[in-house]
């Protein structure tokens, strides 16, 4: 069953529906992604890319992530090594 509709112009421009607008978070000024997957044609915010979906782009095959919990975890051993006294 489809979300919502919309009617293309004659110039070639469509009105995104409010509750497509709201699922992919956009508004006035936004970028929207058209792509094809095997038979359909897929629409999302432009940019929509994770930290961890750059790093298995740019590191395939890496070893084991850390999770969200490993990463505060590091950073607060960080911060707490940096502002150290003495």
């Amino acid at each position: 069953m489809a979300l919502a509709q919309s009617r293309l112009t004659a110039q070639g421009q469509i009105s995104v529906p409010a509750e497509v607008r709201k699922k992919l978070g956009v508004g006035p000024g936004s970028v929207l992604e058209w792509d094809e997957q095997n038979d359909q044609v897929v629409v999302r915010r432009a940019g929509r890319y994770t930290s961890e979906d750059v790093h298995h782009a740019l590191f395939p095959g890496a070893g084991a992530k850390k999770g969200p919990v490993d990463v505060k975890d590091a950073i607060r051993k960080y911060i707490r090594k940096r502002h150290a006294r003495g």
